[in-house]
């Protein structure tokens, strides 16, 4: 009896070391392929930078500054891509359905983070349908006013708003120009009226004296300030921007919940091989470090910082509630 059980256990035991051996077998060729993967990308085949917006968007200008130093670092062949639409969404969209070697790399904004919210169906999941690789540059949002308007700070704009009738533009509906401005409004109870522009059209229209007063990121604004044709009331940043190191940050004002960003991403379709995005990661972060690639960066008012896959992560899963209980408050909508 003893010996029939024993005789048992040996061949259970057996039977449980040749299925391990089995689903090691099975692993070892899926393994092998992402090692190889990893070690031959990007040399394969060209990479497609898939741009989120159009040809001269700042989501362009950020990819073509990166990818002449993303093939010299590499040795391979990186191709900007512009696939324009819906905010955004046309471009995520097609990187989710994209092969997920590490091939097809979608270059998105903050609104990557804003339009899961914004919109009904933005066809994607910012947290589920892709692999953050890296976060690239990003610049604070400013708000400006035309000369004319009577006041020099931001508190003074808003005890002349909560006197007078006013309007702001932004760089258009969801974009987080309009959405802090929505949230400064809460925050100090002012009721001023969106008039929502293409970006560059915004800058202009409050030079003009359209509108008397703006919410944009910093590259179309900062050459107008410093030229006397704009006022700079605040940065929508935690801390003051190099770029106009005499202009208050919204912080210091009292705001303190206010560290608004455009921001720059890069992402790879789920399921990519992490040796993959370890590798893009690391040569990302070389490009955005080339002295050259900062200079352009600093005169468009953006900086960026080295930071992992871990941290872009992080970074996004903080992005997305907050952006989305600013929509929710706000009521904004995608057209």
């Amino acid at each position: 009896m003893l010996h029939r059980i024993s005789r048992r256990r040996s061949l259970a035991g057996l039977s449980g070391v040749l299925g391990l051996l089995g689903l090691t077998a099975l692993l070892a060729p899926a393994q092998t392929w992402a090692q190889a993967s990893a070690s031959d990308w990007p040399k394969a085949k060209p990479v497609t930078l898939l741009v989120a917006f159009a040809p001269g968007s700042s989501t362009d200008i950020v990819a073509r500054a990166l990818a002449p130093r993303l093939a010299e670092i590499t040795g391979g062949n990186f191709i900007v891509e512009n696939k324009g639409g819906a905010g955004g969404n046309i471009a995520a969209m097609q990187v989710k359905r994209a092969p997920a070697d590490g091939y097809t790399v979608l270059v998105h904004s903050v609104a990557y983070a804003v339009n899961p919210s914004l919109y009904a169906d933005a066809g994607y999941d910012a947290l589920k349908d892709f692999a953050p690789v890296a976060l690239g540059p990003k610049t604070p949002n400013i708000i400006t006013a035309n000369p004319s308007v009577n006041a020099k700070t931001l508190p003074e704009w808003i005890e002349l708003a909560k006197k007078t009738p006013m309007s702001y533009a932004s760089s258009g509906i969801g974009t987080t120009t309009h959405l802090s401005m929505e949230r400064l409004k809460a925050a100090a109870k002012i009721d001023v009226t969106h008039v929502p522009y293409q970006p560059a059209a915004a800058i202009n229209a409050v030079v003009a004296g359209h509108t008397p007063v703006a919410s944009t990121s910093m590259p179309p604004a900062v050459p107008m300030v410093n030229a006397g044709r704009l006022k700079a009331l605040a940065v929508t940043s935690a801390t003051r921007s190099p770029l106009l190191s005499n202009v208050p940050s919204i912080t210091e004002y009292g705001y303190k919940e206010f560290d608004d960003y455009t921001w720059f991403g890069f992402f790879l379709p789920a399921g990519t091989p992490p040796a993959v995005v370890e590798r893009f990661n690391t040569v990302l972060n070389q490009a955005m470090a080339n002295p050259a690639v900062v200079e352009n960066f600093n005169q468009l008012g953006m900086a960026s910082t080295p930071n992992t896959t871990a941290e872009f992560n992080r970074f996004l899963r903080s992005e997305v509630p907050k952006w989305a209980a600013v929509i929710k408050s706000s009521g904004a909508k995608a057209d």
